[in-house]
């Protein structure tokens, strides 16, 4: 496909909303935007532009003091600046230069007022950043000159303030060995404050956090190049020491390496050609969190750009399931065609590009009825993330947290600002109805951010009364994480010497309970009740098939019937076992009571017309009779039996009282006229059995009467 056409293919699709990166040509080697991108700074000195920019990005974040202690003045406040970057090493190189700036500001300013450099009536307010920042990156290359490439478009303002300092330099070198000894500090490092330098050196000293692309290489594969290469695999993070790597106990696709090793590691060509992906680990539990709420053929709606990395980290674990992933935010063609270049080098197929905000997207958009979960990873004040630098880039995040970042807290305000744009975009995600678990995901260290937000947006009520409300669910990671880590609702990591900060919560919707029910569901309760299986079978008339009750109900869910059929089964399923259980306890009590009277009176055969079918109820025509009767029916003779077992009723026992007749009895001491008495008589009634009689119990062998009182209706 001819490039031209891809390009406006492009730009209307995304005009459109959308973009398909599954018909994309794969770019070559050479085009690649991730190869060798991730270079550390060269002691040679940056381009030109590099410096602007940084002296740009430097003058928004300075720290401004008093003015009776402004010694060095800068420019007044003005419109964001417009910044230009050649490509990512070159943005990378600028936010460096400027975060260094801003770090070591006092140190540089006193440099330049004790060396008599400033101030300089040649060089106005406006260029003081661009001063400061040239002045960092001199003393960084220990004074010496600049090589500049042929290829390096000059700057005027940059060529004027190089020459400017450099005809300063030993001046400004013993002004720098002046503070030193000042200060006692046997690097710069040592001139910052302790809470400061303490934090950058936790910061640089975390293991490096990178994952594996699978479309390009297998995890077996990189363990063998890795060991070919001289590493040794360690069990712990703890244990990682010169040339080790260890795989990460809750993603088996992430991997750690000392942070020594980074500029080795970053010339490897696992990392130059995609297979290797440096990136924190708070994204990739996200990205993991995320796909275990997946099921085969659901969509996933990633509510902000973000870091690239995260992107293709999710398309890689979800192309397997056939999940499209829509990203939210892609504003122009041109990042769209960034985007699209990064991602088919990556390999990833299943992302489609919208150009609308997360927000002004409407919660039935016809095509996002297939989404399913929604990755939410909102702007924060990320002073739980290892690498400044890293947080801002990757996640597109405004420059002038870096001063909060350097600072190591964030103003009540911001922190504002922030919280209710969270709460506004999680209130968003959850008033989509087809959407079933949301992933919520920080690097911020602060409850105002993480927890609080999670339970204000649950406690709202947004979801309405018609779906089914959100719960918070542990989040589910890789079959090798630790079982203890995810038991708790909230996941979390504080910074510490070996982790970066993260919070991550998982918003799933409750179960229906008409929903994925199975015969044992059913059966189950009843069965711990006491109820007998015979009431939940149907007798065959004639060796028919035994059909359960709640086979249907199994039927109708595994054969994906709507759910409101299976909810209405379900509801008239226990209705009827309710009413089973009732039935089949009144009838075993009455029948307890009547066996008892009748071991202590005379039992005598007595015809009564039979209860008709149609009065019993509808379960009883299908009830077993219980022990006392079974045990009976066990005694009759073989025909009997057998026209028995091809209708079996439920008999109602009846009392039936007489007037006293003399009736002689024995007694031991002889044959007498016996009082008269009285007997009552007891016999079962019920329908008529196959051969037209009533099926009653036999007679005991001994018959004992018993004396009651002569007459009983006195």
């Amino acid at each position: 496909m001819p490039e031209p056409n891809n390009n406006l293919s492009l730009h209307e699709d995304v005009i459109n909303g959308t973009s398909d990166l599954s018909e994309v040509k794969k770019p070559d080697e050479k085009e690649s935007v991730v190869k060798r991108t991730m270079t550390l700074i060269e002691k040679n000195g940056c381009h030109d532009t590099v410096y602007m920019n940084a002296a740009k990005i430097f003058q928004g974040i300075h720290t401004e003091k008093a003015k009776h202690r402004m010694l060095v003045r800068y420019a007044g406040d003005a419109a964001p600046p417009v910044l230009a970057f050649k490509d990512v090493c070159s943005q990378r190189l600028s936010c460096e230069l400027a975060f260094n700036a801003l770090k070591y500001q006092d140190l540089l300013e006193e440099m330049l007022l004790d060396s008599c450099a400033y101030p300089c009536h040649s060089i106005p307010d406006e260029l003081t950043s661009l001063l400061v920042v040239m002045l960092y990156d001199l003393q960084d290359r220990k004074f010496e000159a600049r090589e500049i490439s042929d290829e390096d478009e000059p700057v005027a303002d940059v060529r004027k303030i190089e020459h400017y300092l450099y005809s300063f330099r030993t001046k400004l070198a013993a002004a720098l060995a002046r503070c030193r000894i000042k200060h006692d500090a046997p690097s710069i490092e040592y001139v910052l404050p302790e809470t400061i330098r303490k934090q950058h050196q936790r910061a640089s000293a975390l293991p490096l956090c990178v994952w594996i692309n699978t479309f390009k290489i297998s995890l077996e594969d990189v363990f063998r190049d890795l060991k070919e290469k001289g590493f040794t695999k360690v069990e712990s993070v703890s244990d990682l020491d010169h040339y080790t790597y260890g795989v990460d106990q809750h993603c088996s696709d992430v991997l750690f390496f000392p942070s020594s090793l980074k500029e080795e590691l970053l010339n490897l060509d696992l990392f130059a050609d995609g297979k290797l992906l440096l990136q924190d680990k708070s994204r990739s539990l996200a990205v993991h969190a995320a796909q275990a709420q997946l099921n085969s053929g659901d969509d996933i709606i990633v509510a902000h750009v973000g870091s690239h990395l995260t992107i293709a980290h999710l398309s890689v674990l979800t192309n397997h399931s056939k999940s499209t992933i829509f990203v939210c935010g892609v504003k122009s063609s041109e990042e769209a065609a960034e985007l699209r270049n990064f991602f088919s080098h990556m390999e990833c197929t299943n992302i489609h590009l919208l150009h609308e905000d997360f927000t002004e997207i409407g919660p039935t958009d016809p095509k996002l009825q297939k989404a399913k979960v929604i990755l939410l990873l909102p702007q924060c004040s990320g002073l739980g993330a290892g690498d400044p630098i890293d947080f801002i880039l990757n996640e597109h995040g405004d420059a002038e947290l870096l001063k909060d970042l350097f600072r190591g807290t964030v103003a009540k305000d911001k922190l504002s600002v922030l919280a209710e744009r969270q709460f506004n975009e999680l209130m968003h995600a959850m008033k989509f109805k087809e959407v079933q678990a949301i992933v919520y995901c920080t690097c911020s260290i602060y409850p105002e951010e993480n927890e609080r937000v999670v339970k204000k947006a649950l406690e709202s009520g947004v979801e309405g009364d018609k779906v089914q409300p959100y719960r918070l669910i542990p989040p589910g990671f890789d079959a090798c994480s630790d079982s203890n880590a995810s038991t708790e609702t909230f996941f979390r990591t504080e910074p510490s010497a070996i982790s970066s900060g993260c919070f991550l919560a998982v918003l799933a919707r409750e179960k229906d309970s008409s929903e994925n029910l199975s015969a044992e569901d059913i059966l189950g309760p009843a069965a711990a009740k006491g109820l007998p299986d015979d009431i939940l079978v149907e007798k065959p008339r004639k060796g028919g098939k035994k059909q359960k009750i709640t086979q249907l109900t199994h039927n109708i869910v595994a054969g994906g019937v709507e759910p409101k059929i299976t909810e209405l089964l379900h509801r008239q399923t226990v209705s009827n076992i309710k009413a089973e259980v009732a039935v089949s306890k009144a009838v075993s009590n009455v029948q307890q009571k009547s066996v008892s009277r009748t071991k202590s009176g005379v039992q005598l055969k007595k015809f009564i017309h039979p209860i008709s079918a149609r009065a019993l109820p509808k379960v009883l025509k299908h009830t077993c009779p219980l022990s006392p009767v079974g045990e009976a029916y066990g005694r009759q003779t073989p025909a009997r039996k057998a026209c028995a077992e091809h209708k079996r009723v439920v008999l109602k026992p009846a009392k039936i009282m007489f007037p006293p007749v003399a009736m002689p009895y024995l007694s031991s001491q002889g044959n007498k006229a016996g009082i008269p008495a009285h007997h009552c008589f007891h016999c079962w009634s019920g329908a008529k059995g196959f051969c037209g009689r009533v099926l009653l119990p036999p007679l005991p062998k001994t018959v004992r009467p018993t004396v009651l009182h002569p007459r009983p209706w006195m």
